[in-house]
């Protein structure tokens, strides 16, 4: 399994998710952490090349009904 499960407290974040209920993923490489909201739907990838996040790319679409 890769994912690991991390204790962070609200306080400890660098913004409040008590704005937005939505799923969100913080990405931590070479130094520097940034957050992201994650599309209600897509797909979100994380590109990674000698072990540094290059970038995430973000693929959205939307329903049609």
């Amino acid at each position: 399994m890769r994912l690991k499960d991390i204790l962070i407290r609200e306080d400890q974040l660098p913004y409040s998710t008590k704005e937005e209920d939505k799923p969100f993923i913080i990405v931590y490489s070479n130094g520097k952490t940034k957050m992201s909201y994650l599309p209600d739907h897509g797909e979100t990838k994380i590109i990674t090349h000698q072990g540094q996040v290059k970038r995430v790319r973000f693929d959205e679409g939307e329903e049609f009904k």
